[in-house]
């Protein structure tokens, strides 16, 4: 899936120059570069070339909704976090403005497992909101989007742990890519830093059609059941 996802990147991106530009001008207007996000998630064999960026915009903010709403719960508990740390002194403060053993260790339990809370609901959400953005762009349907045990069986098709390690693959290849560009950054003076802005379309192109892969590995496991 890796090859593939290079390949595909290739042949969506190099050559075609104006279409770099368009994505280059979306990684700060971010609809367009998610618009075409979605585009690469419904997963046809060629790179998609569309002719109406308008249409490409409004299909991004359509699934930066979609991406919102799932990660509601999360910025939810992000500001619960934010509260227990920043309780006001005059609050929880004993006299002449010290904070007392005891209400300094409940609010360090409470503050731990909120984050405990968060690092959990982070991962499952992300899981589910990954294939749920798929399933949005082959369907474009929002209630698809939210259809949680349609989704759930469909990561079970994949297989949960096929379904972790491939996304773990991907971040190793991630992390390789973005610390080499890291090292020519620091090499060059900046020109490597330039060099992963000019780049980050093709990395996005390639993370997307990483995805729409490991979603239609579902499809291809049930084909070779009924091959079986």
């Amino acid at each position: 899936m890796l090859g593939d996802a290079f390949e595909y990147t290739k042949a969506a991106l190099l050559g075609q120059w104006v279409r770099w530009l368009i994505l280059l001008v979306g990684t700060v207007v971010f609809p367009i570069l998610l618009g075409y996000t979605l585009l690469v998630y419904r997963g046809e064999r060629t790179p998609p070339d569309p002719q109406d960026w308008v249409q490409v915009f409004i299909d991004g903010i359509k699934l930066f909704v979609v991406q919102l709403v799932y990660a509601l719960p999360v910025i939810v508990i992000s500001i619960a976090l934010n509260l227990a740390f920043f309780i006001p002194v005059s609050v929880i403060s004993g006299p002449e403005g010290s904070i007392d053993g005891a209400t300094a260790g409940g609010a360090t339990l409470v503050f731990a497992l909120l984050s405990l809370v968060q690092l959990v609901l982070s991962l499952m959400i992300s899981l589910v909101s990954l294939m749920a953005s798929v399933r949005f762009a082959r369907t474009d349907s929002f209630g698809e989007a939210f259809n949680f045990q349609a989704i759930l069986d469909h990561i079970g098709r994949i297989g949960w742990g096929s379904y972790i390690i491939a996304l773990i693959a991907l971040y190793i290849a991630l992390f390789a890519f973005i610390f080499v560009m890291m090292v020519v950054g620091v090499l060059t003076l900046g020109i490597g830093f330039i060099l992963f802005v000019a780049l980050s379309p093709a990395l996005s192109v390639f993370v997307a059609r990483y995805v729409a892969l490991i979603y239609d590995s579902a499809l291809l496991a049930e084909d070779q059941v009924t091959l079986a």
